[in-house]
């Protein structure tokens, strides 16, 4: 699939049109928004931290707001205020909401990132009426969404109301990203400094050890997807000496930049997130080496399987003995959402040539924690099932899941595990017949 075969400039709904592109202050801004309303709020290094702070403070405005968010780095203004009047819907916990989870005025959606163009369509399920942005300088009657486009790309061009922060500091990127300046109602010029990511570490011996092997399942040609972190950017580092790899990711880090310099990446990264760092920040302002794409195709599983040697390289919390996965809660409490992982594990493995590869440490917390557990406990989340299970990495080596039944599934990953570890992994037991019984009752007839 060629870049022009992705479809992510223009109009995506028929109401889509011209609106007042009036410049205004905060306060003026923020006075439009109606009671009642549902507000999206972009996440990120996007969130527009000025028209925060004038939310709450014309607060008495409104007897109650509800602020949709994907996920945050900063703890906004209204999080002061929680239920008087904001209320707060997340499509992905982060370290930022710690301070409202006792407060009864946040909730979180379970979110596949792919659901995004139709859980914010003007009919969906989180149709907004207000969507809150931070976007770049105005050039050639444009202005971009920046360092995030995935979801903010279709609330903008679907919200009744969109009020846009100015910010000189916000880089200007190409694709879904790009608005015109006559399709925001609101214009607010206000620089702030971008938020900075914390950058990964780099990874230790044991982690380029785990980045070698799982570099080693990626071929000439492949279309890869990553996440972010030391072993995701240990492994991108692994790959420079690769040729006409393609990258089509939810998210593109500092990895990315060497690895293009390179020489081993073909054509425009293909993404719906940028990490904000100085280094990225800076490259990616206006240029074409990086197209911003909205959920619908960075995500899609129309898009994603037809592209040929599909690689998704991803990590997990644990992974337990017949494949499955748990991204989301640890020991210590929930810390993320399924996010895009459902949607990169599907189309790997429908992909022609495609491949899911989940990579991780095989312990966790100084090796007191074992990674490869022996089932997904009750109360923990199954964020990818058994039957996406493909390959899976650790520093003990690699097992090959796919098209391998239940026993000898366990009998691959238990060698993954820390040598302390493996004498006591044993999957849930399974149910037997008792000796009187001719076997299990019948069930219904599965679905075709």
């Amino acid at each position: 699939m060629s870049d022009t075969d992705l479809d992510v400039f223009g109009p995506i709904h028929p109401g889509y049109g011209r609106r007042g592109s009036r410049w205004v202050d905060a306060a003026m801004a923020v006075s439009a928004i109606p009671d009642g309303a549902r507000v999206y709020l972009a996440g990120g290094a996007t969130t527009p931290r000025h028209l925060c702070d004038a939310l709450a403070e014309g607060r008495q405005r409104w007897e109650r707001l509800d602020l949709v968010m994907p996920w945050m780095m900063t703890r906004p203004a209204p999080f002061d205020h929680p239920g008087e009047p904001f209320r707060f819907l997340t499509l992905q916990a982060s370290a930022a909401l710690k301070y409202l989870w006792a407060t009864g005025a946040v909730e979180v959606v379970p979110f596949r990132y792919s659901d995004g163009a139709l859980l914010f369509r003007p009919d969906g399920a989180l149709g907004c009426d207000v969507a809150l942005v931070t976007v770049s300088r105005v050039i050639d009657g444009k202005v971009s969404l920046g360092l995030s486009a995935g979801l903010s790309a279709d609330v903008v061009r679907s919200a009744p109301l969109v009020i846009a922060q100015v910010s000189a500091s916000m880089p200007y990127t190409y694709g879904a990203s790009e608005l015109p300046v006559d399709e925001v109602d609101f214009l607010v010029e206000h620089d702030e400094p971008v938020l900075e990511a914390r950058p990964a570490s780099a990874a230790d011996e044991v982690g380029r050890g785990i980045a070698s092997l799982a570099a080693g399942l990626v071929p000439d040609g492949a279309t890869i997807q990553f996440g972010l972190g030391a072993l995701p950017d240990a492994i991108l580092g692994e790959l420079r000496d690769r040729r006409r790899l393609r990258v089509h990711s939810g998210m593109v880090s500092d990895a990315c930049v060497a690895l293009h310099t390179s020489g081993a990446v073909e054509g425009a990264m293909v993404t719906a997130e940028l990490v904000s760092t100085p280094t990225l920040t800076s490259w990616v302002d206006r240029n074409r080496s990086v197209t911003m794409a909205p959920a619908a195709v960075s995500h899609g599983a129309g898009v994603l399987a037809g592209l040929d040697r599909f690689v998704s390289l991803q990590s997990t919390l644990e992974v337990a003995l017949d494949g499955s996965c748990n991204s989301e809660v640890s020991a210590g409490g929930r810390v993320s959402g399924p996010g895009g992982a459902p949607d990169f594990a599907q189309a790997a493995t429908a992909s022609a040539g495609g491949r899911s590869i989940i990579a991780l440490r095989s312990t966790a917390a100084g090796g007191s924690i074992s990674r490869i557990v022996g089932r997904i406990d009750p109360g923990r989340p199954t964020t990818l099932p058994a039957y996406l299970a493909d390959a899976v990495v650790t520093e003990y080596g690699v097992a090959e899941l796919r098209g391998l039944g239940l026993e000898a599934r366990a009998g691959a990953l238990r060698p993954l595990a820390a040598p302390e570890y493996r004498p006591s992994l044993d999957p849930t037991p399974r149910e037997r017949p008792s000796p009187e019984s001719s076997g299990p009752e019948p069930g219904p007839e599965p679905f075709p």
